[in-house]
């Protein structure tokens, strides 16, 4: 299988304009990414904010140099669950072109053994609700509809 020669690492800076490339061609996600050079600095101050943080990593899935997808992590604590921690994972992407060859899995899997060799009680990600095929993916890994999300955008 293919995803036997994907590295998943952290990002590094030089990874910025292929993950920028990502989040970019998402037509799904609204996020009104864009490859525009004028937006480069807010992708910049964004990825170095998540690089000096201790409890987010932003990581890459690279297969033959080449960045074919991503994903962010992030720890929380809360008094909830006796003071147990939660991995989230957000910003999860695979290249449209690479998509359905085991990268998404091998990235959700890689998430999995990381939260619990870290101990974390639990891992919890949102998706869209447009993104059935996503849903029924994120299920397959054994992830359940638990939560209903809800969202104020403020800019």
């Amino acid at each position: 299988m293919e995803a036997a020669r994907l590295l998943i690492r952290e990002a590094k800076e030089a990874d910025l304009r292929a993950l920028i490339g990502l989040f970019a061609a998402d037509a799904v996600g609204g996020h009104g990414d864009t490859t525009d050079p004028s937006a480069y600095d807010d992708y910049l101050h964004a990825f170095r904010t998540i690089a000096a943080s201790r409890e987010q990593t932003l990581y890459v899935a690279e297969r033959a140099g080449e960045v074919v997808g991503t994903f962010q992590t992030m720890i929380t604590t809360t008094l909830t669950g006796r003071g147990g921690s939660a991995m989230i994972i957000e910003a999860v992407q695979t290249r449209a072109d690479m998509r359905g060859q085991g990268i998404g899995a091998a990235m959700i899997n890689f998430c999995i053994d990381e939260a619990k060799s870290r101990g974390m009680r639990m891992i919890q990600l949102t998706s869209n609700n447009a993104r059935k095929d996503a849903h029924r993916f994120y299920e397959r890994l054994g992830f359940k509809p638990t939560h209903l999300g809800f969202k104020m955008l403020l800019k």
